[in-house]
């Protein structure tokens, strides 16, 4: 057990913010570096919310939020490398911030204007996967292929504690474990599959599930940025190296919704959000900073304004988002032309062309 009376996992930033160490777990940042993270904490916590109010205002059709899982994301982005690739669910907004991938671009999806929203292939990032635990198969595909190919790469794929209940997921794991693919599976476990608590998905914590498949397994503090930087960069370090794959869970809480169409009240008590706001992940790294003289109150307020001239350009950049043809969503169903889709776009120009303006 921790300190705080939680289950034994790897923390290197308490929850009051005091630095700790761990025997095989460690990181040494410098003062800048700390402070990085914490501006990609404030930043991508800016997004979800400017994101969430949008869609309340109907700009987005809807959100799935990351509220109280920054740490889990940026700690595990930040610890890969540009040629490294990472394959998402439909939540990993920090990671894609992490990845250079332009919130606009998230937005973009969500507000039904792009069939995917950026090119997979120029930040190593995948595309959003909203079919639960899909995105483990492609990821293990993909780890097997640069295996082959010799490259020194890694690759992680995230999911949630729902999805370890998935054929897909397990299936990943045993083809993982049998070619000794250089993959991570990141498992955000924030204790809730929309509204079906932990104890209805496992009986054991998640992380000893690898054991079953002949993999390591490791539990994370994750709203800890440096406990979560920590254990991905040595799990990807093994991944490399050739010593197969590592099951990573990331201890953490979903303090907003699932998604916005989620009301959280009616499965969840209030006093379990309460005593998970005290482990925040951008309150403990502001007191560590602040407390070590490591930021001043003129850092803290220009990551504030800045959070701010983004959620400013965001909400103007997500209203001016041009709509496409209804014709584009055919575009990009095959490399190359198909006729059954050559068929279908036929007949839904010919159905648009009934209506005033038609299709185009």
């Amino acid at each position: 057990m921790t300190a705080d009376g939680g289950p034994e996992l790897v923390q290197l930033l308490t929850p009051e913010g005091e630095r700790v160490h761990h025997p095989e777990y460690d990181v040494d940042l410098t003062p800048e570096e700390l402070r990085g993270l914490y501006r990609d904490l404030v930043l991508v916590r800016r997004i979800d919310a400017e994101a969430t109010a949008l869609q309340r205002q109907g700009e987005l059709g809807l959100w799935a939020q990351l509220l109280g899982q920054e740490a889990a994301q940026v700690g595990s982005g930040r610890a890969l490398r540009p040629d490294d690739y990472a394959f998402p669910t439909y939540r990993e907004h920090g990671v894609a911030w992490t990845r250079g991938v332009q919130p606009l671009s998230l937005l973009g999806l969500f507000r039904g204007v792009t069939n995917g929203g950026w090119d997979p292939r120029e930040r190593n990032f995948a595309l959003y996967t909203i079919v639960i635990g899909d995105q483990c198969l492609h990821a293990v595909g993909y780890a097997m292929g640069i295996q082959r190919d010799g490259a020194e790469q890694a690759v992680i794929c995230y999911f949630g504690d729902g999805a370890t209940s998935q054929g897909d997921v397990n299936e990943a794991f045993v083809f993982s474990a049998v070619y000794n693919a250089p993959v991570v599976f990141f498992c955000q476990n924030n204790q809730w599959a929309i509204s079906e608590p932990l104890e209805r998905q496992t009986r054991i914590p998640l992380y000893q599930r690898a054991q079953g498949f002949g993999f390591p397994g490791i539990r994370v503090d994750g709203n800890d940025v440096l406990a979560v930087l920590a254990v991905t960069q040595a799990a990807l370090a093994a991944a490399r190296e050739g010593q197969g794959p590592t099951l990573i869970e990331a201890f953490t809480y979903r303090m907003g919704a699932h998604t916005t169409s989620d009301d959280p009240t009616r499965y969840r008590v209030a006093a379990d959000l309460e005593a998970w706001k005290l482990k925040d992940p951008i309150e403990r790294v502001k007191v560590h900073l602040a407390r070590t003289g490591m930021a001043d109150a003129a850092f803290f307020s220009s990551v504030e304004a800045e959070a701010e001239e983004l959620a400013v350009h965001l909400r103007d950049g997500c209203r001016a988002l041009p709509e496409p043809p209804p014709t584009s969503m055919f575009d990009h169903v095959y490399a190359e032309p198909h006729p059954l889709v050559s068929a279908e776009r036929a007949e839904f120009e010919r159905y648009h062309a009934q209506f005033a303006g038609g299709a185009s």
